[in-house]
């Protein structure tokens, strides 16, 4: 019996492949970019199930490429990238890796806050251009983390692991969610708060929440407003949920202290872009979760995701269980 034939989008770690190799016939995209769309569309064609990255498209489109196309199993925890009703609708069951990564993505914003606090890029570059001459009491301030406010915009398993840590500094959290959650407030020590009032009172606002209608561009001119003007801005969730023309606004004219970016909008963030300029404005390649272990986890989970679905089981963790009961590709 033939074994199913599956496309890999990029090399993932070795944990997950050599997990697939004895099982199917397997094609890796071995370029570090992603694959161009005509590729995605004759691989979605040729293929029984995909594992793909959120820089992937996968589309009405290209599941119509292939109504034999059984699973699609993406190699993260979000799914911004997949058409889920248009899945749904077909019956194609996509997988994801969560959970695994919340303690690894909650240590990167922590890293990002204190960085940034404690201004770290501005002192290596200081140091690497030969500026360092001397000690001086006024060289490189920031503000303290230890007894600060910080702000939390959702306030679900990422969302509260930066509460646990903040727990460590002294720290006096807030956060907003859609769904308060009365029975963590007193257990973790963090206080809900609408919008206006998190902007006006956090030292420190890091944002954790889904991308959506109503989050995209939530951080904006209006909210940068509203700010102290030595907020410190942390995003590690999803770059559209910044305006980044008010953002660049709001850092040059002090509007605000400064800002940590792990993700951008739009990713990758061009030289061009003025933020780039501007020493309080951090920004890495979307690295939260690059952890080895947790990088590890995530290809088995996708692996798991996609054998199960090949299979015709229910996946191990399914974005649209409702498939399910409406029935599944075979």
């Amino acid at each position: 019996m033939a074994k199913p034939r599956v496309f890999v989008t990029r090399i993932i770690p070795d944990e997950g492949l050599a997990m697939l190799r004895d099982q199917v016939e397997m094609q890796v995209w071995q370029d570090e970019l992603p694959p161009p769309r005509a590729v995605m569309l004759r691989e979605a064609r040729a293929n029984d199930g995909l594992v793909t990255l959120l820089t992937d498209k996968i589309d009405a489109e290209l599941m119509d490429a292939n109504p034999r196309l059984l699973v699609v199993s993406n190699h993260a925890v979000g799914f911004d990238n997949i058409d889920i009703p248009a899945a749904t609708a077909r019956g194609l069951p996509i997988g994801n890796t969560p959970g695994v990564l919340t303690d690894t993505t909650a240590d990167f914003a922590f890293t990002l806050l204190m960085s940034s606090a404690r201004r770290i890029s501005e002192a290596v570059d200081y140091v690497r251009a030969g500026k360092w001459k001397t000690w001086g009491p006024k060289l490189l301030t920031g503000p303290d983390v230890h007894g600060a406010t910080l702000g939390l915009i959702g306030f679900g398993r990422i969302g509260q692991g930066m509460a646990k840590r903040a727990s460590g500094f002294g720290m006096r959290v807030l956060y907003y969610d859609v769904y308060r959650r009365e029975d963590l407030e007193k257990s973790m020590g963090v206080t809900y708060a609408d919008l206006d009032s998190l902007y006006r009172e956090s030292d420190f606002i890091s944002i954790h929440t889904d991308l959506n209608d109503s989050t995209r561009r939530m951080i904006n001119a209006r909210a940068f407003a509203q700010m102290k003007r030595t907020a410190i801005v942390i995003n590690t969730a999803r770059g559209p949920i910044v305006d980044p023309n008010a953002l660049y606004d709001a850092l040059q004219s002090g509007t605000i202290g400064g800002a940590a970016l792990d993700v951008t909008d739009p990713e990758p963030l061009p030289l061009s872009s003025p933020l780039y300029s501007l020493p309080n404005c951090l920004i890495v390649p979307h690295i939260a979760i690059a952890s080895v272990a947790t990088r590890a986890k995530m290809s088995e989970m996708a692996a798991a995701n996609l054998l199960a679905g090949l299979r015709g089981e229910k996946l191990p963790t399914c974005v649209n269980p409702e498939v399910y009961e409406r029935g599944v590709r075979k």
